[in-house]
């Protein structure tokens, strides 16, 4: 809401208000926190309520704060306290980009400058002492420990000093989503949260860090506005694995948490590990001692037999996407909402990793000529994710824009907008469906090699087995010349069959007739394999 106070100034006791506004804020914007020059930026500088008058805030000096236009018009809150806070998570957003993830609740209680520390203790029966010793608060501090009626797990309540919370990556490795500054403006607005973070500690040596392990928004939330102590609730040597399989129905088949299709992956591999290490203690086997299969794993877990087949594969599929070498990864949408990138998670999952890794569990001892790298899983992932790096130098990179993203393109080719045919291109050729066709047209090209020379088809085991340099040159050449097909550029069919969703039926019936079910004319010619890798 614009200021009348502001409106009513004349031009020098404008003048006058910004300098002392620059001077209250020792020369910065109140928003990014950068300086200002009151001669260089003298023409694109804002005054704004730092409290809305919608939210209560007076139209006053004192309700006043120097910004930079830009970020004054780009800001995530019409709180300026909370833009500016949102502001620091984005930078640190960016930041963490170039190591391929997101900030998660480490990366912010790093960020605040917390060093964690390690809490002294004395458990005895159904008490528990601590004092905050790191921080010169010597008292001695005892609550009730409670037992858990249900899964018989021991715990208590306190309100520690940030210094002394860690985030437990490996039970809930999920990164800080979007939806943060909701949670940001709900706490700045006074109104607290209906559950505490959850932690665990280990009881022997009277000393253990807290490991926080569910509730990491709402903790973010208050640590991004400064908040120097949380209270949480914590057991005492709860099972992990029982808390990682909690956290992971969570997300699932309880849909108390949305997690997306990537964060079960990454918890299913921490399971997979963690059947492995009780495998190896109770067969008596040494930490480094993998000559077993994952049939032997399914065979000894014989009641959680699809859960360990789900645990392997999900190592896989986690190997591959976590891989920071995998280009792919910038253009995929992990949370499956954005409009910033061509892929989803769940088409890459559809796709790649339906269509290429084998989905049965292998006979052969998991460290089975892995020191030659024959290792069949592991040519499995690092082919997979040679895949990916080739499909995204030729379609993606340099080339999609996700600053443009890909919200409403075709309803705005419809209307005249205009768009640079490379991203165009890349938009088109990610759409699920599609996807789905192509790629599976590159699994033929592979497959036709090893069949072309008198092998046996690899079928479901195709990524297992090395190819040779040729194939790549194979894949390469088709891929090469399916996106120079006009179709991906051509905006007349942005309202016919780019118009709307299709089927994979639709598509498969286009690459092998070059028709449309109904008969319209999209490709010169239908699709041919020998001539794609000429």
């Amino acid at each position: 809401m614009s200021s009348l106070y502001i409106a009513r100034l004349k031009p020098d006791e404008r003048q006058s208000l910004i300098a002392n506004l620059h001077a209250v804020q020792h020369g910065n914007c109140f928003i990014c926190e950068q300086p200002i020059d009151l001669m260089i930026h003298k023409d694109t500088l804002d005054i704004d309520h730092v409290v809305p008058l919608t939210g209560g805030g007076k139209d006053d000096p004192v309700n006043f704060a120097l910004t930079h236009a830009s970020c004054n018009r780009t800001k995530q809150a019409s709180n300026l306290e909370v833009a500016r806070v949102l502001h620091r998570f984005r930078l640190l957003k960016e930041k963490l980009a170039t190591e391929n993830r997101s900030p998660n609740l480490g990366d912010l209680l790093h960020q605040a400058g917390v060093v964690n520390h390690m809490l002294g203790f004395n458990l005895t029966g159904n008490e528990l002492t601590y004092s905050l010793g790191e921080l010169g608060d010597n008292t001695l501090r005892s609550v009730p420990v409670y037992e858990d009626e249900l899964s018989g797990f021991r715990f208590f309540f306190a309100k520690l000093p940030i210094q002394y919370l860690a985030h437990d990556e490996h039970i809930n490795p999920r990164s800080i989503g979007p939806n943060i500054s909701k949670l940001v403006e709900e706490f700045y607005q006074k109104r607290p949260q209906l559950h505490v973070p959850l932690a665990w500690m280990k009881s022997e040596n009277g000393k253990s860090a807290i490991h926080i392990f569910d509730g990491q928004h709402k903790a973010a939330a208050q640590i991004m506005l400064g908040a120097r102590a949380l209270p949480v609730r914590i057991f005492i040597d709860p099972d992990p694995d029982t808390l990682i399989t909690t956290n992971t129905n969570a997300g699932t088949t309880l849909k108390q948490v949305a997690f997306d299709k990537s964060v079960q992956r990454h918890l299913g591999s921490s399971l997979y590990q963690d059947r492995i290490q009780r495998f190896l203690k109770e067969t008596d086997r040494s930490e480094d001692d993998l000559n077993f299969s994952e049939r032997d794993l399914v065979n000894h877990f014989k009641g959680q037999s699809r859960e360990i087949k789900r645990y392997i594969l999900d190592a896989v599929r986690n190997g591959v996407t976590s891989d920071a070498s995998n280009k792919l990864r910038d253009y995929i949408d992990f949370g499956g909402r954005g409009k910033e990138s061509p892929l989803s998670y769940s088409t890459v999952e559809k796709t790649f990793y339906s269509f290429f890794v084998y989905q049965e569990v292998l006979e052969t001892p998991i460290n089975f000529r892995a020191e030659e790298g024959e290792n069949p899983r592991i040519v499995e992932c690092n082919q997979i994710l040679r895949l990916m790096n080739l499909i995204a130098e030729i379609i993606y990179v340099d080339k999609f824009d996700q600053e443009v993203g890909t919200d409403k393109i075709e309803s705005k080719l419809q209307k005249g907008g205009t768009f640079k045919l490379d991203h165009l291109r890349a938009f088109r050729m990610s759409k699920e469906e599609i996807v789905y066709n192509w790629l599976q047209l590159v699994g033929q090209v592979a497959r036709t090699y090893f069949i072309t020379l008198g092998k046996p088809d690899p079928k479901d085991r195709l990524f297992q087995i090395p190819f040779p340099d040729q194939v790549w040159e194979n894949i390469r050449k088709f891929l090469e010349n399916l996106t120079i097909m006009p179709l991906w550029v051509n905006t007349d069919l942005s309202a016919t069959i780019f118009g709307g969703k299709q089927n994979n039926g639709f598509w498969k019936t286009v690459f092998e007739t070059g028709r449309t079910p109904q008969g319209m004319i999209v490709l010169a010619q239908p699709i041919n394999l020998i001539d794609m890798i000429k």
